[in-house]
């Protein structure tokens, strides 16, 4: 059985201060999760929240890293950096990423080879917009971004990824798709895959990344497909948070 995931995006959210309160928050209020959890801070926290969470059950994720390993980048972060300061996972191919800074298909592959060859399990963000929505376009958007990473990083690399479906329109817009919506996508993505590796795409974990909440969370993560989720402004809400792990985790017993 595929283990249930959700991995909190605090985006450009949190303080020193504000993150040590939530962190110890989290850690208290639940028993320890049958479902793995991630945070992903800003990159300016990794580090301290590194140490905070070192020798604990939460992982660390970032929220994006750079395509090149090394060189005059400045302002950029590479996987290997990511790795030295704790990360474990990242976050690639986000719905912000891709709008407001540009980032294409073709540069979503290179920073997901970029994080598995620094030792990062990419966290693979797809997803259509409002208008692609509309138009009945979600399928083949879905599938561009997909074979976009096949082709450069082939099947096999999904054996060590996650894949997370966020609708643009459903994020931070109190919008969401209905359960069967999204049971549909993640059903397309799983097939995608499994049309190339079956025991891949079967064991692949797929998360749900639009305004997931406690309220909507049971439902989402009941479905066949849906292993857990990418979570935003939810997360950032200690009490929210862990009971949507453990949604995740009842949604899948």
């Amino acid at each position: 059985m595929r283990r249930p995931v959700v991995a909190g995006n605090w985006k450009m959210h949190g303080s020193r201060a504000e993150n040590t309160r939530l962190i110890n928050a989290i850690l208290e209020a639940s028993d320890e999760p049958a479902c793995e959890v991630i945070v992903c801070p800003p990159a300016v926290y990794l580090w301290e929240i590194g140490r905070q969470l070192k020798d604990n059950r939460i992982a660390l994720g970032a929220q994006t890293l750079c395509a090149d390993s090394q060189g005059a980048f400045t302002g950029e972060v590479s996987g290997a950096m990511l790795k030295d300061v704790g990360a474990s996972h990242v976050i690639v191919g986000h719905s912000e990423r891709r709008a407001l800074y540009r980032e294409d298909d073709a540069l979503v592959a290179r920073k997901f080879v970029a994080a598995q060859a620094a030792g990062l399990l990419p966290i693979l963000c797809v997803g259509e917009t409002l208008e692609e929505w509309e138009r009945g376009d979600t399928e083949q958007v879905v599938a561009r971004q997909l074979d976009a990473v096949l082709a450069v990083a082939g099947v096999a690399s999904f054996g060590r990824a996650i894949v997370a479906y966020e609708p643009v329109w459903a994020i931070g817009t109190g919008k969401n798709a209905t359960p069967d919506q999204a049971q549909a996508v993640h059903a397309f993505i799983r097939a995608r895959i499994a049309a190339r590796d079956a025991m891949i795409g079967d064991g692949l974990r797929l998360l749900y990344g639009g305004s997931v909440k406690a309220a909507n969370a049971a439902e989402l993560f009941g479905q066949p497909d849906v292993d857990g989720g990418l979570v935003g402004g939810a997360s950032l809400k200690a009490d929210e948070f862990v009971r949507i792990c453990a949604a995740a985790t009842s949604g899948r017993a």
